[in-house]
């Protein structure tokens, strides 16, 4: 099955509010990214809010174009442009967070994009879990995927955390248990949260 598909697929067999981290390969990503966007967020009428800390929005913007995934819907909290000094022209579906160290300012952003479409359910994406990781000590990141995911499923959002298994650590793996209701790799069984 391909990966677009398979991710649309695991999605939609969750509940509303569910928080899953999603276990993937680098080489699966603009793939993950066509399967939670194109298929299970349009299809269910959600807004989507993109939260990045790895490549930015913009590039993620790009790829969406070339898959010719509508953006209608679409809104980033970017918080790697900044810090890698990306003097392109923002895009007006994207909001800056100086740095992903600023846990509490993506929390902000994320509930003011919330709070423009309150009527319609919305799927957050963390992405990715590797490289908040990178940028905070891990109590504080631990303390913020709680209260994010918390405040997100009191929402009846759905929640998805992404991570790259190529840089997982121990820390990152009982990290996700931690917040997720499910645990989703490619091409694996979900594994259910105790």
């Amino acid at each position: 099955m391909p990966v677009a598909s398979e991710i649309s697929e695991k999605l939609e067999g969750l509940p509303e509010a569910s928080a899953v981290a999603l276990r993937l390969r680098t080489d699966q990503y603009f793939d993950a990214i066509q399967g939670m966007i194109d298929l299970f967020a349009s299809k269910k009428d959600l807004t989507v809010v993109y939260v990045t800390s790895t490549i930015p929005s913009q590039s993620i913007l790009n790829a969406l174009e070339v898959l010719e995934i509508s953006v209608d819907d679409v809104w980033f909290v970017d918080c790697i442009s900044q810090i890698m000094m990306t003097a392109a022209k923002r895009h007006p579906h994207s909001i800056a967070v100086e740095s992903p160290t600023m846990l509490e300012n993506i929390m902000l952003k994320v509930e003011f994009l919330l709070r423009k479409n309150p009527e319609k359910k919305a799927l957050i994406v963390l992405d990715s879990i590797n490289s908040l990781a990178i940028h905070n000590n891990t109590k504080i990141l631990s303390e913020f995927l709680h209260i994010l995911v918390n405040n997100l499923r009191a929402r009846g959002a759905y929640t998805v955390i992404l991570s790259m298994q190529e840089y997982e650590t121990d820390e990152i793996r009982n990290m996700l248990v931690l917040v997720s209701d499910e645990t989703l790799g490619l091409g694996e069984e979900p594994v259910r949260a105790v």
